[in-house]
């Protein structure tokens, strides 16, 4: 692989493949963090290690939990503290990762302590403010070192005493799983209500199943108000926790299946996985490919000759899966329009811009909307492609180049923000796994 430019190797016929795929992001950081609150240690399996799970590692060895990492087992053994912080004062670095800046600075929030927090530029620009807000009610105070509402900052934490607080999660539902999962640190019931939509419920219903299985129970009433009663203590639930493979990047090689009319396994996947992007394999169905979970794993098998129709979804649940439908949509058969995901302006960049960016710059015909895209059947040209140092554009926008040569990824070293060798396993996959 070319550390600058990767040249996607256009494929003639269908694609008949079985991939592994790392463990999830999702639920690594979440693990990782109601692990180290445990009463006991627990050993995590399938860890994804990754930019983001390293910056999470790194914050939380900064703050003193005792950590055995195995990158090469896929391990990592956490001595929780059952709630307590082994160091009330840390210098911490989050990256690029909004998951470890939301969830971490939660955590931080809701202990006494005083505790730096510095990011990427990338992470500077994303929104913090709603998170902060609702922190900022409980009793915690944020010193900002550069702009108003956004990192960096010192904060100043503080014992939370339960009540009510308001928080709006339109633009990430990482913010409410971050108060939720540091809720338990409240020494009376923490109630929390919200204003306006939340945004990708499904990331919620997984941070509270996760909670779930260490022991925390959460109620809620139509995901409009939320109760994590006090006194409450996360427990390991046996010696070890596994992670699931990540279904965000299992995506991509489903929809290969799609694209070419062949068929892709991804191993070690159920289709009652905790993760919302599971839900994509619908819309694959939409459009023409039968979906089968079996002993080894689940299969999509695509339609006949990769011909399969445009469609109208709403995409709210799986924002993560734009891009990824966003490049299949020039080979349909009519218009796809994709709603409910304006809150993807606000990831690691404005996704809904650089889509259509791109797309034009293939010479296919694509408008942003108010909360979309509507993407028009075309011809894709030959072109290098940005990725704006985006893993999902980078992933997404590499299926298009598999039925048109002359598509070159740029920077395809930012998917190590979840998957490090993606281009390795997608040249693998690909290369010679063609069948007329």
């Amino acid at each position: 692989m070319v550390t600058d430019c990767y040249a996607v190797p256009p494929v003639n016929g269908k694609l008949d493949i079985t991939v592994d795929v790392p463990g999830s992001k999702s639920i690594t950081n979440r693990a990782l963090l109601i692990a180290c609150q445990c009463d006991t240690p627990v050993t995590l399996t399938n860890v994804l290690f990754s930019d983001d799970s390293r910056h999470f590692l790194d914050c939380l060895a900064r703050l003193g939990f005792s950590l055995a990492i195995d990158e090469a087992q896929q391990t990592v053994q956490i001595s929780g503290c059952a709630g307590a912080m082994p160091n009330r004062q840390a210098d911490l670095y989050v990256g690029s990762a909004g998951t470890a800046a939301r969830f971490i600075t939660a955590m931080l929030a809701s202990r006494p302590g005083e505790f730096l927090v510095e990011a990427s530029p990338q992470m500077m620009k994303r929104p913090m403010k709603p998170l902060l807000d609702a922190l900022t009610a409980l009793g915690t105070t944020f010193e900002f070192l550069g702009n108003p509402d956004s990192l960096p900052y010192r904060i100043h934490g503080t014992k939370w005493h339960g009540g009510q607080v308001s928080m709006q999660a339109d633009k990430s539902s990482q913010f409410l799983s971050a108060l939720l999962m540091s809720g338990p640190q409240s020494t009376t019931d923490l109630e929390i209500v919200l204003e306006g939509e939340l945004a990708a419920k499904p990331y919620v219903d997984m941070t509270m199943a996760m909670m779930a299985d260490f022991g925390v129970q959460v109620a809620h009433q139509n995901y409009r108000r939320f109760v994590v009663p006090g006194g409450q203590r996360y427990h390991a639930p046996g010696a070890s926790y596994a992670i699931e493979p990540d279904i965000s990047n299992a995506c991509y090689f489903w929809a290969m299946a799609t694209l070419t009319g062949g068929s892709t396994l991804v191993k070690g996947v159920r289709l009652d996985s905790l993760q919302g992007d599971i839900r994509f394999l619908r819309v694959l169905e939409q459009l023409g490919s039968t979906v089968e979970e079996r002993d080894g794993g689940v299969a999509v098998q695509g339609p006949a000759d990769g011909h399969f129709p445009g469609v109208t979804v709403d995409l709210g649940d799986t924002p993560d899966q734009t891009v990824t439908l966003a490049a299949l949509a020039p080979f349909a058969d009519s218009p796809t329009i994709i709603n409910n995901v304006a809150l993807i302006k606000y990831h690691e960049t404005d996704r809904l811009q650089a889509i259509v960016n791109e797309l034009t710059r293939l010479g296919i015909r694509a408008e942003e909307t108010s909360d979309g895209l509507i993407i028009y059947p075309g011809v894709p040209q030959p072109a290098e492609l940005e990725t704006y140092d985006d893993h999902r554009m980078a992933m997404g926008l590499s299926l298009i180049g598999l039925r048109t040569p002359g598509v070159r990824i740029k920077n395809p070293a930012c998917t190590a923000k979840t998957f490090a060798n993606y281009f390795a396993v997608f040249a693998k996959a690909v290369v010679g796994a063609t069948t007329p």
